[in-house]
């Protein structure tokens, strides 16, 4: 993803939170805020230090980025986001990763895919 698809100040991801625009399920949560005018969408990721080590949360946040970069054309536009990992996500494999985080992605209304 290009630096300009993320959500990196604390002072961003304070706002998208403050919004208290929250959707979850059991391996995530996303929360949203509004951006009338932008032309692209922004992601925030957070994986706590409670899922494992290092090397299992950056393989978490790569899985992450992979599939909003593979579905980037069917996410909505406009807004920021930030999404949370827990830990059931990470004793999934990458199809079931894929389909617990478009799930969510649904269940928040910001997914007009197939």
């Amino acid at each position: 993803m290009k630096k300009k698809y993320r959500v990196k100040k604390q002072t961003d991801f304070k706002a998208i939170f403050n919004q208290r625009n929250s959707t979850a399920n059991r391996q995530f949560i996303v929360y949203q805020l509004d951006k009338e005018n932008q032309q692209f969408f922004r992601v925030g990721l957070s994986v706590s230090k409670k899922l494992g080590n290092a090397v299992v949360r950056n393989h978490t946040k790569r899985y992450i980025r992979q599939i909003l970069t593979e579905e980037k054309d069917s996410i909505s536009v406009g807004k920021d986001y930030v999404i949370i990992a827990r830990k059931p996500c990470v004793e999934m494999n990458y199809t079931d990763f894929k389909k617990s985080l478009i799930h969510v992605l649904k269940k928040a209304k910001v997914w007009q895919g197939k």
